[in-house]
């Protein structure tokens, strides 16, 4: 496990890198035109295809890697190199059909994702959308280029895959401003390119070979095409239920879907940062252990896995929690996010931060089943999480008069629910894999996060009440509130001898 925590470790630094480098993007884009009709117009355009096609890459991706390890250990290096070939060329078709497809009916779907847009905002929405929609079919190699080199035990690139991407569309902003926005696009659209390119020298240095190889009746096609289906469903679970959630905001006091936003951006940024770096790691190594039959290291890997994401989540969760107050005043309250606004994003904050180790395990375990080829098991228990979801959402905001706490409590209290079916469907799958290790651990740090909780909330109480307020003083007390108390945390768990413990301080070695 030390290769894949260092894998691990180094993914996280790169997906710090890119998503710097996202926020750059933001900022750019905020400074250029602000909150005017063309960042509107453009923001939709950006996401319309990231909608249309990033729940298909995922699954594609997703499925993609457990057949390929299949294939190279039943049939050899040249059978899985074909067996790339095939599923990319295929990819290309179907994202030229649904690039046609979008091209076409641009106005029809720019009104489902901005049905206010009139007149100028909308000519300009549809042209942004159109130039962006040809980029799908790069946007679908880019998805089998990174689960390809992932496969391979290249996580470091595809973890800065979105680089390219976000540099052309910063050039293409600063260059727009002097000239015309209808720019814009085309550094989008050259920047789903350069993902493409980005990637692929690396993956021909792991032995990837591009043939014209197409074979509609091969029966790993069919059978990823098969097991993408269900993947699809969960992750379109996902997209459900934070569209009902920001729907029933909708109804909620001014500012909830933004606060709910907000509040959500900082929960990915923890997922994206550690939950994804390991999953993403942890994956092809779980789908090679599989296609191997090696139980004894299969299920070793599985506790490995889970427990680190304990050690991770579990502090973040309870300081988020605690200190969700002035970590949301620091990070955005400047100009018009004044202390309302604050206040709504940090009760957000706080009744998700109570889920967060249901969102990263939920991803782990989902991992796991799908290592196993089975697709359908996540998904049976996405559906339930997401009429768990709805019903607490109703519940909560209409009969408890909870509003917006309601809402973040309902999905974290699904996320909770979603991964005790999927730890109990695990043990049904495949026997006892170690929860008496994972439940251990799992006390362990609940009672090292309090420890931790209690001298952070006393560190920053009296750092302020020495140095008072004002942006540097605010850098400096949550900075070394949040430096004792890891370092608590981190005592008490080598105290308590969590063998995980060792593995995480290794790799930072």
């Amino acid at each position: 496990m030390s290769k894949v925590a260092k894998a691990a470790i180094g993914l996280m630094a790169a997906t710090l890198v890119a998503k710097i480098l996202g926020f750059g993007r933001e900022l750019t884009l905020a400074s250029a035109y602000g909150a005017s009709s063309t960042s509107d117009a453009f923001l939709v355009a950006m996401n319309i295809p990231a909608v249309i096609f990033t729940a298909i890459g995922t699954s594609l991706g997703t499925a993609f890697i457990p057949l390929f390890c299949e294939v190279n250990s039943s049939k050899g290096d040249r059978e899985s190199i074909k067996y790339t070939n095939n599923i990319f060329n295929v990819v290309i078709i179907i994202c030229i059909v649904l690039t046609t497809i979008g091209v076409i009916f641009t106005p029809q779907i720019v009104r489902l994702f901005a049905l206010g847009f009139k007149g100028e905002t909308m000519r300009q929405a549809v042209y942004f959308t159109r130039s962006m929609i040809l980029g799908i079919p790069f946007l679908g190699i880019s998805y089998i280029m990174m689960a390809y080199l992932q496969v391979k035990e290249n996580f470091i690139i595809p973890g800065l895959m979105p680089v390219p991407y976000n540099a052309c569309i910063i050039l293409s902003i600063l260059i727009s401003v002097r000239t015309t926005p209808y720019i814009l696009p085309w550094g989008a659209l050259i920047g789903l390119l350069g993902q493409f390119l980005f990637q692929f020298p690396f993956a021909i240095k792991k032995g990837y070979r591009y043939e014209a190889y197409l074979n509609f009746k091969d029966e790993y096609l069919k059978k990823m095409l098969w097991l993408v289906g269900p993947v699809l469903i969960g992750v379109a679970v996902n997209q459900i239920n934070t569209i009902v959630d920001r729907t029933i905001a909708s109804t909620l006091v001014e500012g909830s879907i933004s606060a709910l936003n907000y509040a959500n951006k900082l929960n990915q940024f923890v997922m994206g940062m550690f939950i994804v770096s390991i999953s993403s790691v942890v994956y092809p190594m779980l789908s090679k252990l599989s296609t191997e039959n090696n139980k004894s290291q299969f299920n070793k890997s599985i506790v490995t896995s889970v427990n680190t994401v304990i050690l991770l989540v579990i502090p973040i969760s309870v300081g988020a929690i605690i200190l969700a107050t002035p970590i949301v005043k620091l990070l955005f309250q400047r100009g018009e996010f004044d202390a309302r606004a604050t206040y709504m994003t940090s009760v957000a904050l706080v009744f998700y931060s109570i889920g967060m180790i249901g969102f990263g395990l939920r991803d782990i375990l989902g991992k796991v089943f799908y290592s196993l080829q089975d697709t359908r098991t996540p998904m049976i228990n996405g559906a339930i999480a997401m009429g768990l979801n709805i019903t607490l959402n109703i519940l909560f905001v209409k009969f408890t008069n909870m509003q917006l706490a309601g809402l973040a409590l309902a999905t974290s209290t699904a996320a909770l629910f979603t991964i005790v079916l999927l730890f109990i469907n695990l043990r049904i799958k495949i026997g006892s894999f170690g929860g008496k290790s994972i439940l251990n651990v799992f006390i362990k740090s609940i009672v090292s996060a309090l420890l931790m909780a209690i001298i952070t909330l006393f560190t920053y109480r009296s750092i302020n009440n020495m140095i008072g307020t004002g942006t540097i003083q605010d850098i400096i007390t949550l900075g070394v509130s949040v430096l004792c108390g890891a370092i608590v945390y981190g005592t008490c768990i080598i105290v308590f001898k969590v063998d995980e413990i060792n593995l995480i301080v290794n790799s930072l070695k």
